[in-house]
């Protein structure tokens, strides 16, 4: 998908064999936390009243584009849903300090996915079943449209279970109160070979033909990486099933497991609980070693079980959804505009200290809309269409001819941070070096032997950013073009050997 880069000028295009360019740039609003002017916040939630940014905070470099609180600690997201007329979004949240720990559900409210209103804490930590944290969970919309929020929990020895909450009162168009359930935990990992401290990030449950409820939680099953499978009647009594949505060995804890259905070139989301339309197939998510992988497959019903599409190697059936810095991503089905959204946690690169300079750590990705390729292969996401509003201010350059080596400086961008479009036009590929299948096994160490300054083929051609004026520090964002059989292949790769 096309990124959008944050970026300190100057900024160039180099590039071999380009004879076009388009090159708009749009340039954002205020920074998080506002101007004081009364101008919307974009993407980034409103303080409450007691959390207002220190000075500190409010620095050039705070993104614009992405969700993140006024300031403090925040990891991955949990139970995104829309409930009347409001789309909410709940995370991990450290009241304390921009460091991880005394973890709570942080809540924000919007209309629109851009525009946030921040609120109290919805979960604190107050009970025996989660007062080492309140970690990360969903939220399920049950019949009659009653939310309920299902979250992992843990205690003084940090043992994990599954806990739930339900809303003080649904009048509420922001859902600020939410009650927990009296016989929490609801589900613990007590059965024989299950590990209690890794035993958690229930997913969003579904309806089965049987009309019990199910639903996934991360874990592990004697000495698997699994997502295991639970059944109940109530959403309150929960059984688990012989065996698991999926499991494998050979791989580190599961992580924020994620699970629905997608049709074949149709762009529409799809309810889980709803009936799903033939032809459909599934996608499970896993986030583990600092990577969002899926597989996509089938949902037996008859077995109670996931069945990817190919079974050859385990390992290579697992595909990326970003090679961004991008983790415990969670998706739900948007039923106001019939699209599945989807967002990961992106952690930063600042070291601790930085973090505590700042005042900050951690933000969201843009949410971006998911759905299945017309082949049935992979996942394809694209910003959601709210993001739009936030273009502004475009700069166009098109038709400029660059041969290799040349640079074209865009000098009339003077935000720090802007949304760019590129495109280029190659006067032949002819020359693309042959593509070695076994790139598509580690492809960011591919990039990292064949970095912006190793000639080739065809490449490397992008952008270079966050340059300093004589160019001893900047960042590339490059191209290589490859040719594979019949077909070519882009390889795209950053290079932050000089970057500042």
């Amino acid at each position: 998908m096309a990124q959008a880069w944050a970026f300190l000028l100057p900024v160039l295009v180099f590039g071999s064999y380009v004879t076009s360019l388009f090159f708009p740039s749009y340039i954002s609003g205020p920074l998080c936390g506002g101007d004081g002017g009364g101008r919307s916040l974009f993407l980034c939630a409103q303080a409450p009243k007691d959390q207002d940014p220190s000075p500190a905070v409010s620095t050039m470099y705070k993104t614009a584009f992405h969700f993140q609180p006024a300031k403090n600690w925040m990891n991955e997201l949990s139970g995104p849903m829309y409930f009347n007329g409001f789309y909410h979004e709940f995370y991990q949240y450290n009241l304390n300090g921009p460091i991880f720990g005394d973890i709570v559900w942080g809540h924000s409210v919007s209309t629109d996915l851009v525009n946030w209103i921040g609120l109290e804490p919805a979960l604190v930590r107050d009970t025996p079943s989660d007062i080492d944290g309140c970690w990360t969970g969903s939220v399920t919309i049950l019949p009659g449209g009653k939310p309920v929020i299902i979250y992992t929990g843990g205690d003084k020895d940090q043992h994990q279970a599954q806990n739930i909450a339900f809303p003080k009162n649904r009048s509420d168009p922001y859902l600020r109160e939410w009650i927990k359930a009296a016989n929490n935990p609801v589900l613990r990992p007590d059965e024989p070979g299950m590990n209690s401290i890794e035993f958690r990030d229930p997913t969003t449950g579904w309806i089965g033909p049987d009309g019990l409820w199910r639903m996934a939680v991360g874990g592990e099953l004697n000495g698997y990486s699994a997502a295991l499978l639970y059944k109940s009647e109530d959403f309150l009594n929960w059984t688990k099933v012989d065996h698991p949505l999926y499991s494998h060995n050979g791989s580190n804890m599961w992580e924020c497991p994620d699970f629905f259905a997608v049709l074949p070139g149709n762009n529409a989301g799809l309810d889980l609980s709803a009936a799903i339309p033939q032809g459909a197939k599934h996608a499970l998510k896993m986030s583990v070693d600092s990577v969002d992988k899926y597989m996509i497959g089938v949902y037996d019903l008859q077995r109670d079980a996931f069945v990817p599409d190919n079974v050859v190697d385990d390992r290579r059936l697992w595909l990326r959804i970003d090679y961004g810095t991008f983790y415990a991503s969670k998706s739900f089905f948007d039923s106001n505009k019939n699209r599945r959204i989807i967002w990961g946690w992106s952690r930063e690169t600042d070291s601790p200290s930085d973090d505590l300079e700042k005042g900050w750590a951690g933000l969201h990705t843009i949410p971006r809309t998911i759905w299945l390729a017309d082949n049935g292969k992979q996942l394809l996401q694209w910003p959601v269409e709210e993001i739009e509003s936030l273009r502004t201010n475009e700069i166009s350059h098109q038709g400029i001819e660059l041969n290799k080596g040349d640079l074209f400086e865009i000098k009339e961008v003077d935000a720090f941070q802007a949304d760019v479009e590129i495109g280029f036009e190659l006067a032949s590929i002819d020359d693309a070096d042959p593509f070695d299948p076994s790139w598509l096994l580690d492809p960011e160490k591919h990039c990292g032997e064949a970095g912006a300054s190793v000639p080739g083929g065809i490449g490397p051609f992008g952008l270079v950013i966050l340059a300093s004026d004589n160019m001893d520090e900047h960042t590339e964002v490059y191209f290589r073009v490859y040719k594979s059989q019949e077909k070519y292949m882009v390889l795209m790769c950053s290079d932050l050997r000089r970057s500042p």
